[in-house]
């Protein structure tokens, strides 16, 4: 048998083999749209800050005041020593910006997710999922007791036909990404609700890409489509701007999950610092609609002047632009030269994406100026010349 580094020296090979090795880029500076990385100057177009929140003097004069008054770390979970006023006090306000009952906070999206598909389905219930929900709806499903059913993306008439076929089990619930991260696709979740109202299923939604961006006012796919699904499932890292997760709804869903999800009762709390930022974050977006304006206009240009090129362009109106590049070698390649050009935008390859389907994924921001958009279109002209891939 061989040593244990041998065996993983030679599948890290075979994944360098691939195109697929990923190695680590160090952020020597704040999140802004343009910053240090690895010591060299670069235009950042692969951030999830989609409101520019995360460096906003606002939420680190917030996290400021409240590290002085609370300390760094929250010292335990929830239900030990890891409860504070400020958990309380920002749990209150996403329930209000979502125009929900209760919500519960999660130390991130991912242990939401998994920590509401591990409890609330059970044994002899089944999980419908769509086809390109993100890791952690995926990891929670393999979690559950529950059996989990796999739809097309968005794909209405085949979510109808498995619901069809699943009418054996006690219970079904319906999962679905609100923005699929790397698609920038929009679940048609009025669709999504009337069709689970009709099957007497329910509508669990993970709004982490949604919430702060879709909506009149930022509040995410349920504003956005005038809906109320079951259970809402959103992280903080986004356009928030900081870190966290939570999932609101009923009363009752939120003291299940206090009480069942393995994932909050047995995490170590946020500290009460992100809590304020996230505060704060929350009363900017409530505020003023200009970031999200900004945002859209951004996204506009960008993804309209792709297409004009001839890329392929996949998603709807959202700040998630995947251009396709197809091979995972290519795509490397790609954003190599974009980033000896000043862009920072990694290739996204397998197992992230699937096969053939390799990409760079553009994220626009509110922050990003005129210059930056400029610079970005002309670097993908030249270098999709040079190239030959348009």
């Amino acid at each position: 048998m061989l040593m244990l580094d041998e065996w993983l020296s030679q599948r890290i090979e075979k994944t360098k083999e691939a195109g697929l090795y990923r190695e680590f880029r160090t952020m020597n500076t704040a999140p802004l749209p343009e910053m240090l990385i690895d010591g060299q100057r670069q235009i950042v177009f692969s951030s999830n800050n989609y409101l520019g929140l995360a460096n906003d003097q606002r939420l680190v004069d917030a996290a400021e005041t409240t590290l002085h008054e609370f300390g760094v770390g929250s010292s335990g979970s929830r239900l030990t020593t890891g409860h504070t006023d400020w958990h309380q006090k920002l749990e209150e306000k996403i329930a209000c910006f979502k125009q929900t009952q209760a919500a519960l906070l999660f130390s991130s999206g991912f242990l939401a997710n998994v920590g509401v598909l591990s409890s609330l389905p059970e044994k002899g219930d089944a999980i419908l999922s769509d086809q390109l929900n993100h890791a952690s709806i995926i990891d929670g499903c393999r979690l559950s007791k529950a059996d989990t059913v796999v739809y097309n993306h968005i794909d209405m008439n085949d979510l109808e036909k498995k619901l069809k076929e699943t009418v054996s089990y006690k219970r079904r619930f319906i999962v679905t990404d609100g923005v699929f991260s790397m698609d920038g696709t929009i679940a048609p979740l009025d669709q999504i609700v009337l069709i689970a109202k009709k099957h007497n299923a329910y509508v669990i939604v993970d709004d982490a890409h949604a919430t702060g961006v879709l909506g009149e006012k930022g509040r995410g796919t349920s504003e956005y489509f005038g809906v109320y699904p079951d259970v809402v499932i959103g992280t903080l890292s986004k356009a928030i701007g900081t870190e966290g997760g939570f999932v609101v709804g009923s009363k009752v869903l939120i003291d299940f999950l206090l009480n069942h999800a393995r994932t909050f009762i047995f995490q170590t709390a946020m500290p009460p610092s992100i809590c304020a930022a996230s505060y704060s974050a929350l009363e900017i977006i409530e505020e003023s609609n200009e970031k999200r304006q900004l945002l859209f206009s951004n996204v506009k240009k960008v993804r309209n002047s792709l297409e004009e090129m001839d890329y392929i362009v996949k998603g709807d109106l959202t700040p998630i632009i995947p251009v396709i590049i197809g091979d995972p070698k290519d795509a490397v390649i790609f954003a190599k030269k974009l980033q000896e050009n000043g862009i920072y935008a990694p290739a996204i390859r397998p197992p992230t994406v699937p096969n053939g389907e390799s990409r760079i994924r553009l994220t626009v921001t509110s922050a990003h100026g005129s210059k930056e958009i400029d610079y970005l279109l002309e670097c993908f002209h030249f270098i999709g010349k040079e190239l030959n891939m348009i």
